[in-house]
């Protein structure tokens, strides 16, 4: 079971893998971390599969992370008297209120946000992007347009606004009883779709608490202009490449990804990189030479997490998408410049506090101090792992805490495996002790070799990072 790579793999949990040997499959191929998809299936399906994830942490002991994505604010239009109609380039497409089937000149839009918020010259995509409508009026809720770009059409397509803030909030009543019950559950990350400023990201702080670590995704232009806070404001971010290419031209998600990793880099805040990484693989055994690349692309770049979507929900070959998966991450990360390139975010002016400065230090220590085998965090809450995973050193990161919700964050975390201790240690004798046994309980250095140990302390106190300790084996 391969556990031997510094970026984590999420697989997204669906039809296709929703049996015990099939979850057992992608644990034994790879898989740090699981997306629950709240769009799709019911609770009790999410109840059994999320049992099973953590039957498996127990049996491996892993400490898996369970994500539940929330579906979010989906804005979709109508249905249409036949199965399709086809939009043709110059005609006028008329959107609007009324509770009718549609045709080739209308069809209902079920969203006062929409009219409330777009004015004439603005562009409606549909279909994923394939269809571009240019807003010619919009009055008592009938909005004409120009077809810019025609094709089929059908029922319930969905709806994208380019650099149009919606009045909408990010979490629906649907999101807010999806998430009482992942909540419940004790899911460890929750999952954001639709941000589109900060104030989502608090909302959703205020509803959710301590309970589980906030993913942003990343989609819509307005976030992008709010990027810096955003991802100060999340525990995490995911670059949302699907809606990120039907809001943005379609050539500048690569540009958008590498200053989205870059960002989050520069915060400390963990990143995953989504969407069609591995597309062909769910009809195909392997994957095109391309989508290889990709994947490669965002390790070079530092990201924490690489996403499988379809491939692993529904694909033919869930296992296999997996198993590729961490291969093309091993060869990466044993590529001799690799660590080179993703510690090449590093800046100095980064660094605003102590916690930056202890952890900056750490990183730079094998440099200095030959034989050093890992580094060892001691944290309450994270937070202290967190910053030490941005260095990106070339060393593992093995982070200790009191608490299996903090472990079991760590799935998405670069770098990081995460360890349980049954008490905390102020006498530096017992915490050097504890070190070097759980060192060796993780394989980790042999006799002579040295360990960096960081923490706050007194340990135990949550928000503060204050020591580093050396000990040799």
């Amino acid at each position: 079971m391969p556990i031997d790579t510094h970026t984590k793999i999420l697989a997204t949990v669906g039809p296709a893998t929703a049996s015990k040997k099939m979850l057992e499959e992608l644990v034994k191929s790879g898989a740090d971390a699981f997306r629950f998809n709240f769009s799709h299936g019911t609770r009790e399906e999410h109840a059994e599969r999320y049992q099973t994830v953590r039957d498996l942490s127990v049996k491996y002991n892993r400490h898996l992370t369970i994500i539940a994505d929330m579906q979010g604010p989906k804005l979709r239009i109508g249905t249409f008297k036949k199965d399709e109609v086809l939009l043709k380039e110059g005609h006028i497409f008329v959107l609007d209120m009324l509770n009718e089937a549609g045709d080739e000149t209308r069809v209902t839009l079920p969203h006062k946000e929409i009219f409330a918020a777009v004015k004439k010259g603005d562009t409606l995509l549909l279909n994923d992007g394939n269809i571009r409508l240019e807003v010619l009026s919009n009055e008592n809720y009938v909005m004409q347009t120009k077809v810019k770009v025609g094709g089929k059409l059908s029922a319930h397509k969905g709806v994208n606004l380019p650099n149009v803030k919606l009045p909408i909030s990010a979490i629906t009543a649907k999101d807010k009883q999806d998430l009482a019950f992942a909540l419940q559950l004790g899911v460890d990350w929750v999952c954001l779709s639709i941000v589109q400023s900060v104030d989502d990201v608090r909302m959703a702080r205020k509803l959710i608490g301590d309970k589980a670590w906030i993913i942003s995704k990343l989609e819509k232009p307005s976030a992008i202009e709010e990027l810096d806070d955003i991802v100060k404001e999340s525990d995490g971010i995911m670059v949302a490449r699907g809606d990120l290419g039907v809001e943005w031209p379609i050539h500048s998600v690569p540009v958008l990804q590498k200053l989205i990793v870059k960002t989050c880099r520069k915060y400390g805040r963990p990143v995953i990189v989504a969407t069609q990484m591995l597309e062909s693989m769910i009809v195909n055994p392997t994957p095109t030479r391309a989508e290889v690349s990709d994947v490669a692309t965002a390790v070079y770049d530092g990201a924490d997490a690489v996403m499988l979507s379809a491939e692993t929900a529904v694909g033919s070959y869930p296992a296999e998408a997996v198993s590729m998966m961490h291969n093309i991450i091993n060869e990466v990360e044993d590529e001799p410049s690799y660590f080179d390139s993703i510690q090449r975010y590093k800046d100095l002016s980064d660094c605003k506090n102590m916690a930056d400065a202890i952890t900056y230090a750490a990183s730079e220590m094998p440099r200095i101090l030959p034989k050093v085998a890992g580094i060892i965090t001691y944290s309450a809450s994270g937070f202290t792992t967190l910053s030490m995973a941005r260095e990106r050193a070339n060393l593992p990161i093995l982070a200790v805490t009191l608490s299996e919700e903090v472990a079991r964050r760590m799935g998405i975390i670069w770098g990081v495996r995460a360890d349980m201790c049954d008490s905390l240690f102020n006498d530096f004798s017992k915490l050097e002790e504890h070190a070097l046994a759980v060192a060796k309980k993780n394989k980790i250095g042999r006799k002579g070799d040295y360990l960096v140990i960081i923490a706050g302390y007194p340990l135990g106190q949550k928000g503060m990072t204050n020591m580093l300790h050396t000990v040799q084996i």
